[in-house]
């Protein structure tokens, strides 16, 4: 017999200084001591965002006013199943207290990863961490090293936050030093840089992560890079996704969703499909694939963290 399945509503509350609230669960309830997003459980015929603001009004005294989804996240525990359905709560009236006797705290977003806090909120602090665009460089010949790092220049001044360095057919010293360059640009706009496939390289140059193509993850039986440390995954099949989930990745690209011209004969997801697989895993997962920021809401509807490009403009 499989155990009961429960569809959990949490929502993230952010502090006019940007802080996120957190309660600390009670003695005698299950996972009692532990730090969670506020929330509870959705009841028989509610809609998702009706008990939200249900359970944020009875468990912290806010009325939500407007909010989106975050992350959807299927866990298991020996007793049972759940989904923790997460929402950004972008507008509230009201000062959160503790309504329910619980402990409450403001806690930076960067403090989270420290906090003593449910295995199925993990991929909600990494999803809190990551921003909705994400660029991927265009995989330019070796003597356009300036048109590669003018990009990432233009990309860092339109607001761009997470950029990958894909540069396949470079050799690895004309590469090291093109990342050495980026990686201090990124450093000084507060932006993240993962380099395509080659961890070793990333690790020796200070680099914030990298990104592995599918192929690569599943010669790995765990993450390649320590805690701190970004790992993703580009994935287009369920079992790629779980793949990148087993080794321990934060987070995915998910394509094609619609037709590019890099691969014009390759199948597309389409939303409806890449939907049903975000759901399915505990990772937040950007939508890739013939997109541009004109679809960040969209991925988000969808159940993703936001948009990867390559040629799309993300500003």
């Amino acid at each position: 017999m499989s155990s009961p399945f429960v569809h959990v509503l949490a929502g993230v509350v952010r502090s006019p200084h940007g802080r996120i609230l957190v309660a600390q669960r009670r003695q005698g309830t299950h996972l009692a001591g532990l730090w969670e997003f506020p929330g509870g459980k959705l009841e028989p015929g509610e809609q998702r965002l009706d008990a939200l603001v249900r359970e944020l009004r009875e468990e912290v005294g806010i009325v939500v006013q407007a909010a989106h989804p975050l992350i959807s996240v299927p866990h298991r525990y020996p007793e049972k199943r759940i989904v923790l359905d997460v929402w950004e709560v972008t507008g509230y009236a009201g000062q959160p207290q503790a309504c329910e006797g619980q402990s409450l705290a403001w806690i930076a977003p960067s403090a989270l990863p420290e906090l003593p806090m449910p295995e199925a909120d993990r991929p909600v602090i990494a999803a809190l961490r990551l921003p909705e665009r994400y660029l991927i460089t265009p995989p330019l010949a070796m003597d356009q090293g300036d048109a590669v790092l003018a990009g990432i220049r233009n990309a860092l001044e339109s607001g761009i936050r997470l950029v990958q360095l894909r540069l396949p057919a470079w050799t690895r010293d004309r590469l090291a030093s093109i990342a050495r360059t980026a990686r201090d640009y990124c450093r000084a706009a507060g932006a993240r840089l993962l380099l395509h496939a080659d961890w070793q390289l990333a690790t020796v140059l200070g680099l914030d992560g990298v990104h592995l193509p599918a192929r690569v993850a599943a010669t790995l039986e765990r993450r390649p890079m320590p805690a701190g440390k970004w790992v993703a995954v580009s994935c287009h099949r369920a079992d790629e996704l779980a793949h990148a989930e087993r080794i321990g990745a934060d987070f995915a690209t998910l394509s094609p969703v619609r037709e590019t011209t890099s691969h014009p004969a390759a199948a597309v997801l389409g939303w409806q499909r890449f939907s049903a697989l975000a759901s399915e895993f505990a990772l937040p997962i950007y939508a890739l694939g013939g997109l541009d920021a004109g679809d960040i809401e969209a991925a988000r509807a969808a159940g993703g963290q936001g948009v990867a490009a390559i040629r799309g403009p993300l500003a």
